[in-house]
């Protein structure tokens, strides 16, 4: 796993297998998400990865706190990242965090908030865009994973070279219906989207 530089010390992202046992402490729902999530839709490591992202609903957000009680949790937000205290609230803008094990340590987990409206699951980035909470993450070897086609839709927004090659591994993996789902998605955030000539294909 490549180490990566950042303003703010560096990325030494922990094994995967590591940061599934430490969530499995969390009652509430957790996920894995980012390039791993779409690399264990298509079962099999295909590239390199900086990082782990862990998604979780942010009406969960004070119990993971508790649950990471002993490690070094900031916020990340407007550029810059400021420490999130035990038990103290963080800001609605809020949806990034970085997690390691002490100060100065590297950094070595991130967790994601995704917003929820009861049983639904909201974008963020768009609240037209929607889906049950029981269909947004599949359950595999113990633990979840997101939908590859809700990660294909946060990754559409920057379409990194890595991006890319995420979509281009997962794509012929979808079904009618995800690849609808994403379609749809794409046309409401974005109206005009690169890759939805290739998903509806």
């Amino acid at each position: 796993m490549a180490r990566i530089e950042t303003p703010w010390g560096p990325w030494d992202a922990a094994p995967l297998g590591d940061v599934v046992e430490l969530m499995r402490g969390l009652t509430a729902p957790w996920w894995v998400a980012g390039g791993y999530a779409i690399e264990l839709a298509v079962g099999r490591a295909y590239r390199e990865h900086g990082d782990v992202d862990v998604g979780l609903l942010r009406r969960d957000r004070l119990a993971v706190r508790r649950l990471l009680a002993g490690w070094d949790v900031h916020l990340a937000v407007a550029g810059t990242l400021a420490p999130w205290p035990l038990d103290e609230d963080l800001p609605g803008n809020v949806h990034d965090i970085w997690v390691r094990e002490h100060p100065g340590g590297p950094w070595r987990f991130q967790l994601m908030l995704d917003e929820a409206d009861g049983d639904e699951w909201v974008y963020r980035r768009d609240a037209r865009i929607r889906r049950p909470l029981a269909g947004l993450t599949l359950e595999e070897d113990g633990f979840r994973r997101l939908a590859p086609e809700v990660q294909l839709l946060y990754k559409a927004t920057g379409t990194r070279p890595k991006d890319e090659a995420d979509l281009e591994a997962v794509l012929p993996l979808l079904s009618p219906a995800q690849r609808r789902w994403l379609d749809e998605a794409l046309r409401t955030e974005h109206t005009v989207h690169p890759w939805c000539a290739a998903v509806a294909a």
